[in-house]
């Protein structure tokens, strides 16, 4: 059983910084890639970014990069997603997602991904 818990989510104003954590359970995280996703309401869930297992690659999605950063310790079985130079477009509920289908490559659709956390809300300012 895989259980992902946000944390780290609030309000914070434009050009701020926040740092999502993501606990996750589980006996095999290091072998899991990782992901984040963010969605607005009336949207669908919006690829933020992502890492392999062993956390040597990474991918970010276009709107974030330069700005964001994903990160993993596996001792600790926690996945963070530091975020930078925010705006009121990053606005949104933040997923964390697992995908432990030992991929070689990291997935930024949310299908590739069978475990989620029940999401932290993040609100920029402006």
């Amino acid at each position: 059983q895989v259980q992902l818990v946000e944390s780290g989510g609030g309000l914070v104003q434009a050009g701020g910084s926040l740092r999502l954590s993501c606990a996750a359970s589980g006996r095999t995280f290091s072998g899991w890639t990782m992901g984040w996703f963010r969605q607005v309401p009336g949207k669908g869930r919006e690829f933020v970014a992502g890492i392999s297992g062993s956390g040597g690659r990474t991918r970010l999605g276009d709107s974030v990069k330069g700005r964001f950063t994903i990160s993993r310790d596996n001792a600790k079985n926690t996945v963070w997603l530091q975020m930078n130079s925010l705006n009121p477009e990053d606005t949104a509920v933040y997923y964390c997602a697992a995908d432990d289908q030992l991929r070689s490559s990291i997935g930024t659709l949310t299908s590739a991904y069978g475990y989620w956390g029940q999401g932290t809300q993040v609100t920029v300012s402006s």
